[in-house]
């Protein structure tokens, strides 16, 4: 019987604004240094104005259409108490609470074990570009 493993790793991940940056590729590689072959990876964000979505990778319309969706749902024009660091301030923790500050994917064979489509985006939601920081904890037995 093998040991259990235990990996992390933090992901700077620099945002251009609001919208999806796809973090798969990233995520793959620290699963790859982590030498799980199976076991489970969780993505956690560390901020309350983005979040972490598994989503369609292919057609860039579904992204497209969910940040939309998300600025009709939590406008920035609405009256918000909170409106400190500005109008997108509390749109974006509205829009955080709705989604997840964590994802978490099996792996097997050393590999992130998504669908076909699947993609891995850390949602943006404040307008200016921010530096997020990401933590990547892997566990589970090396083959």
């Amino acid at each position: 019987m093998s040991e259990t493993l235990w990996f992390q790793e933090p992901l700077l991940i620099a945002t251009t604004g609001k919208g999806f940056t796809n973090i798969t590729a990233r995520v793959a590689d620290v699963v790859g240094r982590s030498r799980v072959a199976l076991g489970s990876c969780v993505v956690f964000v560390r901020h309350t104005s983005a979040s972490l979505v598994v989503q369609e990778n292919a057609d860039p319309a579904v992204l497209s259409d969910l940040e939309r969706w998300f600025s009709e749902l939590a406008p920035e024009r609405r009256s918000w108490m909170h409106d400190d660091e500005g109008p997108d301030d509390m749109p974006a923790h509205a829009r955080s609470v709705l989604t997840k500050t964590s994802e978490t994917i099996p792996i097997s064979g050393g590999r992130l074990l998504l669908g076909t489509w699947q993609g891995i985006y850390l949602w943006e939601h404040r307008r200016a570009p921010h530096r997020r920081e990401l933590i990547v904890s892997v566990s589970g037995r090396k083959e």
